[in-house]
Order: structure tokens, then C-alpha cells, then sequence
């Protein structure tokens, strides 16, 4: 048994990730990640596809040489040109991330919540109060269209945040940055609310469990979104991210007003 971690830490909002990957080797949680993998597996072959060919097209469109009457600005041009990569290539990796996840969670949240009541069980010996499928899958792809929602009309903000700041010297290296912190905070909120949703707390309130609890949802999410845009980790990081979150639930969200 791994040591609890100390509440509202960033390494200990890392450390729930890692310990939730290793318990999806549990002979009784094994059942519940077939499905998820293998639409994860078919996703991770059309996403990728897309990504590298968007990808190569950034680089075409930003190698572009100035004309002569503007070879004096090159070097501005140039690291201009590298900054506006930057943000190009950090907004194609989110939406890859985002795509993965999003479609992931629809078709399979159904399974994720299973998965996260059955860990939840596992660990703490109690299981939470189930529900017929007939009433369980239309609740939770409801949630899953909140999630989205919200998921895209802060997305839009964000984006339009980011291209603002890569316009201005200096601060446009910070556009790569909010772009990363958004993500971070989304994949939290995405993989903490399956356990949250299985005991019926309202979206608005796990929200604001997760932003009293910053620091480990920081950590958590960080994770999680770093593993999500690395091809062949993203198959597995999503069924350990649910793990990982019922193990974050358990340990500070339910009782984030007591952190």
C-alpha cells in the first residue's frame, strides 16, 4: 500500500496519477478498461495522423523568407516566427489532447464511471450507491455535454487570450504557458469528476473543491496532460487518469473544505 500523500501538493497531485496507473493492473479493475483502450487505440491512430499533418504544415507556413527590401528585419522576423511556432504548435497539441480526451469520455464515460466506483470500492471497501445502467448512461453523458461546454466556451476565451498575448513583446512568451495551465486545469476537472458524479456532486461544486485543493489539482492535471499529447502513453494515461482521480477524490476533494 502506497503512503497517503500529503494533502495539496503539486508532487502529490503527480504521485495520484502514477499510483492510479499502477492499480489498473488489479485483476478486479481489469474488465472495466477493455472498452476505453480499445477506442482509445482507434483514436490514437486517426488523431495522430491528423496532428503530424497539421503539424507540417505550421512548419511550412512559418518558414517563410521575408523579401529583400525586409532583410534587414530577419532576425526579428525569425524569432517572431519561432514564437508564433511556439503558441501554433501548443494550441495544435491542446486540441489534440482535448480531442482525444473529449471523444474518449463521450463514447466511453459510461465505463470510466464504473471504473471509478469500482476503485473506489476496492480501496475503501465501501461501494457507493449504484443505479441501474438505464438511468446511469443517460446522467453521465449528460455530464459529459456540461463537461464539453464549459470545456469550450472557456476553451474560446482562452485561445483568444493566448493569440492576444503572442502579439505583444516580451509577454508573448507567456501565451504557451496559460495554454498549458488551462489544460491542466481541464484534465482535473475531466478525470476528478467520475468519483464526484458517482456521488452526485453538482459540477459548479467540484469546481470549487478543485480550486481550494490547487496546488495537487495542478500537479494531477499536469500529468494528465502531459502524458495525453505523448502518442502511445495517451492510450493508457486515460483509464489511470480515472483510477488516479478516484484516488485524489477519496484523499482531498470530498473533504476539500477540511484541506
Amino acid at each position: 500500500m502506497d503512503p497517503i500523500p500529503v494533502k495539496n501538493q503539486t508532487a502529490s497531485g503527480v504521485n495520484y496519477f502514477f499510483q492510479g496507473a499502477r492499480l489498473l493492473w488489479h485483476p478486479s479493475l481489469r474488465a472495466y478498461i477493455l472498452v476505453p483502450l480499445l477506442v482509445n487505440i482507434i483514436l490514437f491512430v486517426v488523431l495522430t495522423g491528423l496532428l503530424i499533418s497539421y503539424l507540417g504544415v505550421f512548419s511550412g507556413a512559418l518558414a517563410i523568407e521575408p523579401p529583400n527590401w525586409l532583410a534587414w528585419a530577419q532576425p526579428a522576423i525569425t524569432l517572431l516566427g519561432r514564437i508564433l511556432g511556439a503558441v501554433l504548435i501548443v494550441i495544435a497539441l491542446l486540441i489534440y489532447a482535448y480531442s482525444f480526451n473529449i471523444i474518449t469520455n463521450i463514447i466511453a464515460a459510461p465505463f470510466y464511471g464504473l471504473l471509478a466506483e469500482k476503485t473506489e470500492e476496492l480501496l475503501t471497501g465501501v461501494k457507493p450507491i449504484s443505479e441501474p445502467l438505464s438511468a446511469m448512461i443517460p446522467r453521465v453523458l449528460g455530464r459529459e455535454l456540461t463537461k464539453l461546454w464549459y470545456f469550450i466556451t472557456r476553451g474560446i476565451l482562452v485561445t483568444l487570450i493566448m493569440i492576444f498575448l503572442g502579439t505583444l513583446p516580451i509577454i508573448q512568451l507567456l501565451a504557451p504557458l496559460v495554454g498549458l495551465a488551462w489544460g491542466a486545469w481541464c484534465m482535473t476537472i475531466q478525470y476528478a469528476d467520475y468519483p464526484a458524479d458517482n456521488h452526485k456532486l453538482s459540477f459548479v461544486k467540484l469546481r470549487s473543491n478543485i480550486w481550494q485543493c490547487k496546488y495537487s489539482s495542478t500537479g494531477f492535471g499536469a500529468i494528465v496532460m502531459g502524458c495525453s499529447v505523448i502518442p502511445i502513453f495517451n492510450i493508457f494515461a486515460m483509464p489511470a487518469a480515472v483510477t488516479g482521480g478516484t484516488l485524489f477524490w477519496l484523499n482531498e476533494l470530498r473533504d476539500c473544505d477540511q484541506v
